[in-house]
């Protein structure tokens, strides 16, 4: 499958969400998309890019621009990732990893001589018909969100 690229349709899906709905991408048409892919709840770097767009979430809004984030992790960890930061947006459940493999997220990772596949950090900024309007892979945690705001107001509008 070839990987999803910028001016693309974004791919549909629809996963368990933390309101304890289910919730598909298309829901949000007329609305901007900030979809973040992240390897795990609770851990350094993906709590620091979660807060960083916590942070920034009222700005986002005052943009029209709603932010998912998704991994591989349960409901019932995403429910604690959510209470302990007080993180204001959707977490996605993806335990399959369909929705990460349709976007092209999963890679082989090694850690400590151990091979496995895993999420690979990335974030797509879908405009409000629908289409892939940046793409952010190997996504580096510092000044992240702020790049992607800026982004948002500078191309969004």
């Amino acid at each position: 499958m070839p990987l999803i690229k910028e001016g693309d349709q974004a791919i549909d899906f629809t996963l368990e969400a933390t309101n304890g709905e289910t919730v598909s991408l298309s829901d949000f048409k007329g609305k901007n998309v900030v979809l973040f892919f992240y390897p795990k709840d609770q851990t350094p770097g993906c709590t620091r890019e979660a807060c960083d767009f916590r942070d920034a979430y009222q700005e986002f809004s005052d943009l029209n621009t709603v932010i998912l984030g998704i991994s591989k992790d349960s409901i019932a960890s995403h429910q604690k990732f959510i209470e302990k930061q007080n993180l204001p947006f959707l977490l996605l459940s993806d335990p399959e990893g369909e929705v990460c493999e349709k976007y092209g997220v999963i890679k082989d990772k090694n850690m400590f001589g151990r091979k496995y596949k895993g999420i690979e950090r990335s974030t797509f900024v879908i405009d409000k018909d629908g289409k892939i309007a940046k793409a952010y892979r190997k996504v580096k945690v510092a000044d992240h969100v702020q790049e992607v705001l800026q982004f948002v107001k500078e191309n969004l509008q």
